[in-house]
């Protein structure tokens, strides 16, 4: 059974946010929904949720505010902007549950913001993509002050099978591109693997016949790999994301005074396929290295 607890989800209408607004909503939670193209979040009306015209109206009466968006300056605008949440009366037992992969500056933007209107933060980032938040099986980087711990969980257990609590809040952000780090590199790795193949006359096939069942096997390995040979990019994590990602994590590299170069290579050889792909997923980035 839900808690008591009415949920403005802003960035209701993106891949991540609606799976999330919509798992919350037949779970029992009163959803309060807002999307900057409110037809992509109008579905979810079909599962008890109400769709707002502004995040503004969507906050009115709700005591956790979720932000789901694609980066700092999206979630920022939807709080603090013309229109934005912060425009309207908050509750002073309302929080903010930012779940957006903003990167360290991001976080600390919205801490600060969330300081000067008193409101209480929760920074708790997810792992996984489209299919892991539809079933709600993603992985929460819970961070925040300990007292809300037990209010946020029956959230998260909600649009996850895991929660980790990590810290103080941005302590999950912070975890959050390490994680990506290793992610962006293993499907960079992947893709210039397969593409050496190729290159060489041999079936891709055989690099994931090599490592099968022994240390060097990997299940993201096996579903990005196929995905590159199969020439099927359908996003479930878009390319332009990863790239973004890349960059927020060789920015937190350069604030801490890291060289790492593998991250930065990374990021510029997905920043290449962008014009062309972006919108695809991130296994896209193969294209840029396969042979015509």
């Amino acid at each position: 059974m839900a808690s008591e607890e009415t949920i403005a989800v802003l960035g209701a209408g993106g891949t991540m946010g609606f799976a999330m607004a919509r798992n919350l909503a037949r779970e029992g939670f009163r959803i309060r929904a807002w999307n900057r193209s409110p037809d992509k979040a109008q579905p979810l009306t079909q599962d008890g949720a109400e769709v707002f015209d502004t995040a503004a109206e969507a906050v009115e009466g709700a005591t956790v505010i979720l932000t789901m968006l694609a980066d700092a300056g999206a979630v920022l605008e939807s709080m603090g902007g013309d229109g934005g949440a912060l425009s309207a009366e908050v509750g002073s037992k309302s929080v903010w549950l930012q779940m957006s992969t903003i990167g360290e500056v991001g976080t600390e933007r919205c801490l600060e913001l969330a300081r000067r209107h008193d409101l209480e933060f929760v920074d708790a980032p997810v792992l996984g993509t489209k299919e892991p938040a539809e079933q709600g099986k993603l992985v929460v980087l819970a961070s925040g002050p300990e007292r809300l711990r037990e209010r946020m969980q029956p959230i998260f257990d909600t649009v996850g099978q895991r929660t980790i609590w990590v810290g103080g809040a941005g302590t999950g952000s912070n975890l959050k591109l390490v994680t990506n780090a290793w992610l962006v590199a293993i499907v960079e790795g992947v893709a210039e693997a397969l593409a050496l193949a190729e290159g060489m006359g041999l079936d891709p096939q055989l690099l994931l016949d090599a490592v099968e069942g022994g240390p060097l096997d990997l299940p993201y390995l096996r579903l990005k790999g196929k995905a590159m040979m199969k020439r099927d990019f359908e996003p479930s994590f878009s390319l332009k994301l990863a790239a973004k990602d890349a960059a927020l994590a060789e920015e937190a590299a350069g604030r801490h005074g890291l060289d790492l170069p593998l991250v930065r290579t990374v990021r510029e050889r997905m920043q290449e396929g962008i014009p062309e792909h972006g919108d695809e997923d991130m296994s896209a980035t193969f294209l840029t290295s396969a042979p015509d």
